[in-house]
């Protein structure tokens, strides 16, 4: 079968869309301060309170069940110190998409949160600095699929009748019909929100993380960790197939069997405690 779009011809159709979440100019005030060692997270706290529904919806998401913290962060200043200016900026610019997420796709939204789950797990287990970071890069790994459902509909369903017709992943049926698939049109639009590599890479190459050009092991976290929660069936990544592991990605990450098994009952008591977070998230006030 042959591609029905290129690669250049799907870029450009996505940047004309104007429906697409584009960067907060609150966020671009945010980069030009981050970049002067003495401003202080209270500073930057007060520029995004300036927007009450912002400033709502952050510390909805920062107090909720998924980060667990045993007290409740009453300002945005406390979040920034608490999760760092990376994971505060990302979650500003990808809130709008979450609630798409939460009312068109529960399936991929579970999914989305049981790799940032099983990915948090892992950046713990491996010291890896501000697990947070690569928290966020687990929730919106497969941001390129929400691009594709919402805003190319008629290339999303052939897609879908592809992966049903053939059995194949939707990564494959992605590359015929469109010529790229959902970790780089996520890594498009990410890189237009101009997040640091931290949270890009892992996105970029969730699937092929031994091609990663810098954060190898971060991307690493982020391929285990979808394969596993598709292999524990927590929510669904649009088809029903486990990924095939990349090995020069797991000699990265490899456990023994005991550290492992701590993993998995760490993953197992965190995902029975994920059950009310998109109703957090929802409630109003």
């Amino acid at each position: 079968m042959t591609t029905m779009s290129s690669k250049e011809e799907i870029k450009a159709r996505l940047k004309e869309v104007q429906s697409l979440p584009t960067l907060p100019a609150i966020v671009t005030k945010l980069n030009e301060m981050v970049e002067d060692e003495d401003v202080t997270a209270v500073q930057l706290g007060k520029i995004i309170e300036k927007d009450q529904v912002l400033t709502s919806k952050l510390l909805k998401m920062v107090n909720s069940s998924f980060f667990g913290f045993p007290q409740r962060i009453s300002t945005v200043s406390n979040a920034i110190v608490l999760l760092g200016f990376n994971v505060i900026k990302t979650l500003i610019v990808t809130s709008s998409i979450f609630e798409t997420m939460q009312t068109e796709d529960v399936s991929l939204w579970e999914h989305s949160l049981g790799c940032a789950t099983v990915a948090t797990v892992l950046a713990k287990h491996h010291g890896i600095k501000n697990p947070e970071e690569i928290s966020t890069a687990g929730l919106i790994h497969d941001l390129g699929k929400i691009v594709i459902k919402a805003e190319l509909p008629e290339e999303y369903e052939k897609i879908v009748e592809l992966v049903a017709a053939e059995e194949i992943p939707m990564r494959e049926a992605e590359l015929k019909v469109l010529g790229v698939g959902h970790a780089e049109i996520g890594s498009w639009l990410v890189k237009e929100w101009n997040l640091p590599d931290r949270l890009t890479m892992p996105i970029k190459y969730h699937h092929a993380p031994s091609t990663a050009k810098g954060e190898a092991r971060l991307a690493a976290i982020i391929h285990f960790s979808d394969i596993l929660i598709r292999a524990i069936g927590y929510g669904s990544g649009g088809d029903p197939w486990v990924p095939e592991l990349d090995h020069d990605a797991w000699n990265k990450i490899k456990m023994g069997k005991n550290e492992m098994r701590e993993v998995l009952d760490e993953v197992e008591d965190k995902l029975a405690g994920l059950a009310n977070f998109t109703d957090e998230l929802t409630q109003g006030g």
